[in-house]
């Protein structure tokens, strides 16, 4: 029987997860299984994948072909390494203490990347925020600006229109005056 590492589609409309399923190369995707062995949720930044690493080896180690998704989440999470080094010890050219030294050493080097890649992604996030909140804070500032200056012009209008009042009261007020003082 030719078995399959694959990805089943579960989830909902565009927001899908996938476990990751070995199955029989000749049933349907989101079909039978032989067993779960991890997941991968690609809706995550970066995406979050679940695996069982001994599983997954032995799977490998027995002929089961992974498909191309699963292959590079294999490759990521270091089972194909791990198979490679167990391959060499198998050859002879060196021992098991060896292997693991090798690749606890590649799995150290692997997480310093992926938490430098969160770290830079991290403050991004906080660079655009503060961008944000600057152009923010500009737009607020030119609009209170811009209302400021509209409420100076009205009281300005308001002010000379109350002195045109005033003065056409004062010279209605100025003849009337005139009159009596006339008689």
């Amino acid at each position: 029987m030719a078995t399959k590492i694959r990805l089943q589609r579960h989830g909902r409309k565009n927001y899908a997860f996938y476990p990751i399923v070995i199955a029989d190369s000749r049933a349907p995707r989101d079909g039978r299984f032989i067993e779960r062995i991890g997941s991968y949720n690609p809706n995550t930044n970066p995406a979050t994948i679940t695996l069982n690493f001994e599983r997954a080896l032995y799977w490998v180690n027995n002929g089961a072909q992974p498909t191309d998704t699963v292959r590079a989440i294999l490759s990521d999470e270091g089972v194909l390494m791990m198979k490679h080094l167990l391959g060499g010890v198998k050859k002879g050219a060196f021992d098991e203490a060896e292997a693991n030294r090798r690749f606890e050493a590649w799995k150290a080097n692997r997480q310093q990347k992926v938490d430098k890649l969160k770290a830079s992604m991290a403050s991004k996030q906080e660079l655009e925020a503060k961008q944000r909140l600057a152009d923010e804070q500009a737009k607020n500032a030119a609009k209170a600006e811009e209302v400021a200056k509209k409420k100076a012009e009205l009281a300005a209008a308001k002010a000379e229109a109350e002195a045109a009042a005033k003065a056409e009261a004062e010279a209605a007020e100025a003849p009337a005056a005139e009159e009596t003082a006339a008689e």
